[in-house]
């Protein structure tokens, strides 16, 4: 089979490879997409988008059941779990034709298979076990994500223990449900399916949940979930999962003790593994450490050519980390002038459970370990009089500058619509905002944004409205 020469051939139709081809075709490159699965990958099919329609209904069940608090009378409030289900995959199938569409229309040449390396310039694409296409290019970005990741003896099952993916599918709704793992996607599931009724216990092996997230947002957040009649273990282990004909029963160990958590379902959010399997890897120069490529800050491989973004390239394992580095890796590729690499600390991370958590840069402890002497500032939603007027007035927001140049280190932030607002600051971040700049913007009232003026005044003993 004669191989089709392009300048760039992508492996992976996720938000990393399709933005990447996008971008390429824009800078007049002939592009070529190998996707094996869905276009736009975890995120569009299995992740960003389907669950947050699912927590999108969650959020308006639980603001109709608080709705007599704003003078109105509902009735009887129920669910269809199977047209919440319904509806979830309807957004994402819509999205995925969406980037179809800009495909076609960006003259992509789109190659419905498995991509594998031969050599570093050459991409053999197989389907149903046969070879379907023989391609070679000038530069490869693979960009083939993440699975979710298995302990030993907790595999999933698909049945009693889920995967993200069957927790977004459910046929039935679970009575009560074991959630293992408390990052963001473990959190995200443990508050949609308490929202719908289900008793849930997450179990976390570190002190806290959420652990990346700043300790003053995690102890915050842990308050609100546990009102919301979210069980939470932490500082525990999940020794053994004893499946039963109609559910789960969990051995878990803390702090020495032994007890145990009997379950309709169990969800195992333990984290993400990248794809470096069956990508012929061995045959080029890049090498794979701990689950991911080994990349330089320009997405490039050890491999001349070769480039590796996204969840494959390793944390933080975000949709828009994706789309970013496919970007810089494609204006590097075209010799695009004034190129600069990523910033990890500028990625701000959100986490769309009730109340939402949204984060970027560093936490107080970790300035503090760097040897930053830091000023702290911190606002409770309550003080603002939108988030009262909305009904959502449990929140705070907490900024963190270096106390001798006035530099914006880091911000952390809990409650209404912070996953929205958190771009702010990334923005001053980006800018290289001072204290001084954000004292003297003019935010709008009344706004939830108000909260992070007051936060800011705050850390310089200048806050208003507490």
């Amino acid at each position: 089979m004669a191989a089709q020469n392009f300048d760039l051939v992508i492996l992976g139709g996720g938000p990393g490879g399709y933005v990447a081809a996008l971008r390429a075709a824009q800078l007049k490159l002939s592009v070529a997409l190998v996707e094996r699965e869905h276009l736009g990958g975890i995120c569009l099919n299995w992740g960003c988008i389907p669950t947050k329609a699912l927590l999108r209904t969650a959020e308006l069940l639980a603001n109709i059941q608080h709705a007599e608090q704003f003078g109105i009378t509902v009735g009887p409030v129920g669910f269809d779990i199977e047209k919440i289900v319904k509806r979830s995959r309807q957004v994402s199938a819509q999205l995925t034709r969406g980037v179809g569409f800009l495909l076609k229309k960006s003259k992509v040449a789109v190659f419905d298979g498995h991509g594998r390396l031969d050599g570093p310039r050459g991409v053999v694409v197989e389907k149903d076990g046969k070879t379907v296409a023989t391609l070679a290019a000038k530069n490869v970005i693979l960009a083939t994500g993440a699975r979710a990741r298995a302990l030993p003896g907790l595999e999933p099952d698909g049945k009693l223990v889920w995967t993200y993916k069957e927790a977004m599918v459910p046929t039935a709704m679970p009575k009560s449900l074991l959630v293992v793992g408390s990052g963001a996607i473990g959190i995200e599931f443990a508050s949609f399916y308490r929202a719908l009724g289900a008793e849930v216990t997450v179990v976390e092996v570190l002190p806290r949940i959420l652990p990346v997230e700043d300790e003053d947002i995690s102890a915050f957040a842990q308050k609100q979930f546990v009102k919301r009649g979210i069980n939470i273990l932490t500082g525990a282990t999940v020794k053994s999962l004893v499946k039963r004909a109609d559910g789960v029963t969990a051995k878990i160990e803390s702090a020495g003790r032994a007890s145990e958590v009997s379950v309709e379902r169990a969800i195992m959010a333990v984290g993400i593994t990248g794809n470096v399997e069956n990508i012929g890897l061995e045959s080029t120069k890049a090498k794979a450490e701990r689950g991911h490529v080994a990349v330089n800050e320009w997405a490039e491989t050890a491999e001349p050519g070769l480039y590796a973004i996204g969840d494959l390239a390793g944390p933080p394992w975000l949709a828009h980390k994706a789309s970013h580095e496919g970007v810089i890796a494609v204006e590097r590729i075209a010799g695009v002038k004034g190129l600069q690499p990523l910033d990890a600390r500028r990625i701000p991370g959100c986490t769309f459970c009730q109340p939402q958590i949204a984060s970027v840069g560093l936490t107080e402890a970790a300035a503090k370990a760097q040897g930053r002497e830091v000023r702290v500032g911190r606002f409770p939603f309550i003080g603002n009089g939108k988030a009262i007027a909305l009904g959502e007035a449990e929140g705070l927001v907490k900024t963190i500058f270096d106390a001798r140049t006035g530099e914006l280190l880091g911000a952390h932030m809990a409650g209404a619509e912070v996953t929205e607002l958190i771009q702010g600051y990334a923005i001053a971040m980006a800018l290289e905002s001072t204290e001084a700049e954000l004292m003297h913007a003019v935010f709008p009232h009344p706004t939830l944004s108000e909260t992070m003026h007051e936060s800011v005044l705050d850390a310089y003993g200048r806050a208003l409205h507490i």
